[in-house]
This record gives structure tokens, C-alpha cells and sequence, in this order.
């Protein structure tokens, strides 16, 4: 049983508890789940809930101790139509998006960061990853759109979104088979690109590894891989990339580089400039 703060506090009144007992309960009342409440002050972002694994009553009891503690922006991943409909009834003001399996209440008021984030999708069969990253990524206070539909046996349909895909401040990039969107797209654009490898596809597939070691390999420069279907993780890094490129913009300067050629001693390129973020 889970009791507020002022309850609480009548039961020491009426000596119905002890002060060490009651700052127990106070400071951690779960005996399945310690909760982090100091996260976001080390980390920008309060402590998000895995939901697979835990129980539709471990998960409302985590979120109704989040709450008597004051945090009001909780995300919750991977939650089943189930688990959704407990968690809904027991908290209206929250919202489930059956494709992505999300479950959230955002009710801090957030500054929406300025770059833009976008998610590209290769087919429709991955864009529950795709919308987990989008979903979290816009949760965490950023302008996210969705390129959806544009993987490579259709390679024309990336080109008609290159404007779209071209203006964004960071990319994440979903596709299983074989994984070869995101060395397209790397090729094609001049910012970080997160690769989300997901389990589509058949029998060599394997569940995703042949999407994840293709996208390891990746000969594009700028593309970087998270775990098979972690459509979270990619829009949480998205999330941090593009507010620390956008937060102090004064912070980059332009700064003249001069390369050396070792071999002969001359300096070559002394047009060339380097970005130096200070």
C-alpha cells in the first residue's frame, strides 16, 4: 500500500509511526522499485519507466509514488493494450499511443528546443519503432517530424523528402532487412545520424542482427547504432544531441586551420576552417 506524504504524517502525529519509519516511507515507500527523484537534476530528465517486465500494479504504484513526490512528466515504454487500460483508468489525464506502446503525462511546461529532429522510417512495418522515437524525442522537448515509407527498394522516395531530411539538426534513422537506410542517408546529409536496426524481416533476418551488423558497418562517416528496436534510446540521444547543439550557439566559433603536410612541411588547404566548440 502506498501512502501520501500527509497521511503519513497523521500516523506520526498519532504515534502511529516513528519519524525513522515515516522517513522511510516518505524517501522510498516501494519494496520493488527504488525510485530516482534526483535524475533530472543530474541529468536534464526525470527517470523513465521500462514497462515490460513489471507488473500493470508495479507500474501505477512507481507512477503514483512519482507524483506524490511532484513529478508531473512521466514516460512510460513498452506497454501492452493491457497494462494501458489499467494504468488509463487508474490515471485519465494520462495518454497511450497503442502503436508505439507509450504511455505518458507531460504536464511540466517544457521550452521547445529550436532544431529540429527528424525520423526516418524505411517501411511501415517499422514505424513502431520509428514512433517510439519520435514519441520520446518530442516528450523531451523537441520539434520532431516523421519521414515515413522511404526505404531503399523505393530509393525515389527518399529523394522526394531530401528538403525535410537535409534541414535537420539530428536523424534517426528505422529500418530492418538489411538494414541499408541509414548508410543512404548518412551519405546525404551533413548531421548525426542514429541508426535504429529493427527485427523486420524473414528467416536470415535473425531478428534483427543482420539490420544491427550492417548498420555497424556502415561506410557512411556520421552514423552511429543503438540496440535492435530501441526506438527510446535513439530518441533520447536525437534529444541530447540537438539540445547541446543548439544551446549555446555563441559557444561554436569559426576558427582557421592551417593542415600540415608532414611529408613535405608545407601547409596545405589555409582556407579550410574548423568548428571549435568551446
Amino acid at each position: 500500500m502506498i501512502l501520501k506524504t500527509l497521511e503519513i504524517l497523521q500516523k506520526v502525529k498519532n504515534n502511529e509511526l516513528t519519524i525513522e519509519q515515516a522517513q522511510k516511507l516518505i524517501e522510498q515507500p516501494l519494496d520493488y522499485a527504488t525510485i530516482d527523484y534526483d535524475r533530472k537534476k543530474r541529468t536534464g530528465n526525470h527517470e523513465v519507466i521500462y514497462g515490460a517486465g513489471k507488473t500493470k500494479e508495479q507500474i501505477i504504484g512507481i507512477v503514483k509514488n512519482m507524483l506524490d513526490h511532484d513529478i508531473h512528466s512521466i514516460l512510460i515504454t513498452r506497454v501492452d493494450q493491457e497494462k494501458s487500460e489499467a494504468i488509463l483508468k487508474e490515471f485519465p489525464q494520462m495518454i497511450y499511443d497503442s502503436l508505439s506502446h507509450i504511455c505518458y503525462i507531460d504536464e511540466d511546461q517544457k521550452e521547445i528546443n529550436k532544431g529540429k529532429i527528424v525520423v526516418v522510417c524505411a517501411g511501415t512495418s517499422d514505424l513502431p519503432v520509428a514512433r517510439e522515437a519520435m514519441l520520446t524525442a518530442q516528450f523531451l522537448g523537441n520539434e520532431v517530424e516523421l519521414v515515413s515509407d522511404v526505404g531503399v527498394a523505393g530509393i525515389h522516395r527518399l529523394f522526394h523528402r531530401l528538403d525535410t531530411i537535409q534541414r535537420a539538426n539530428v536523424l534517426v534513422v528505422c529500418a530492418g532487412m538489411e538494414g541499408a537506410l541509414a548508410s543512404v542517408v548518412g551519405g546525404l546529409v551533413d548531421k548525426p545520424v542514429i541508426a535504429v536496426p529493427t527485427s523486420i524481416g524473414y528467416g536470415a533476418n535473425f531478428d534483427g542482427l543482420s539490420a544491427l551488423l550492417a548498420m555497424l558497418n556502415s561506410c557512411a562517416s556520421g552514423v552511429s547504432v543503438v540496440n535492435i528496436d530501441n526506438g527510446f534510446g535513439a530518441g533520447y540521444m536525437a534529444s541530447m544531441i540537438n539540445h547541446v547543439s543548439v544551446k549555446n550557439p555563441e559557444n561554436v566559433r569559426m576558427q582557421p586551420h592551417h593542415l600540415q603536410n608532414l611529408k613535405s612541411g608545407c601547409p596545405c588547404a589555409p582556407y579550410a576552417h574548423v568548428f571549435v566548440y568551446q
